[in-house]
């Protein structure tokens, strides 16, 4: 369904259209559970396998601030501090200033946190591999 201005185009749902939507939803959850199944294999919360991922994956940089992380997790400032320091305690990440705005703190991965984390993205890519012709198909009926 499409929407204009917050409102809804008035088109009758199908059962199909419910079919979709149900195992779209089911197949999200199926991946969640074996995204946070996978990062406890690897002894990792799901918090600290997405702020890793988030760190290693934002666009263009190697580095990122504390709220730009914060963004990206979707969560608060202070928040992101605590974990920063349970992460940076295993070694997974190093904080650095920034050498511009010295008031600023710059993430990163460290070379043991890319490590762990490279080993996490190969089966999630693959277990999305496995996923995606039943995602094309139902992303081709909501179109």
């Amino acid at each position: 369904m499409k929407r204009s201005n917050g409102h809804h185009h008035s088109r009758k749902l199908t059962k199909s259209d419910y079919e979709a939507l149900a195992q779209f939803r089911y197949l999200m959850r199926k991946y969640v559970g074996f995204s946070e199944a996978a990062a406890h294999e690897a002894d990792l919360t799901t918090q600290q396998h997405q702020a890793l991922l988030a760190i290693r994956g934002f666009p263009g940089r190697e580095r990122i601030t504390v709220g730009e992380l914060a963004e990206r997790l979707n969560v608060r400032h202070h928040s992101v501090v605590g974990l920063i320091d349970r992460l940076s305690v295993r070694d997974l990440v190093c904080r650095r200033r920034d050498a511009i705005d010295g008031r600023r703190v710059l993430i990163e991965l460290s070379s043991k946190g890319r490590l762990l984390l490279a080993g996490l993205s190969l089966v999630h890519r693959d277990e999305l591999r496995r996923l995606a012709p039943m995602l094309k198909q139902l992303l081709a009926h909501v179109e």
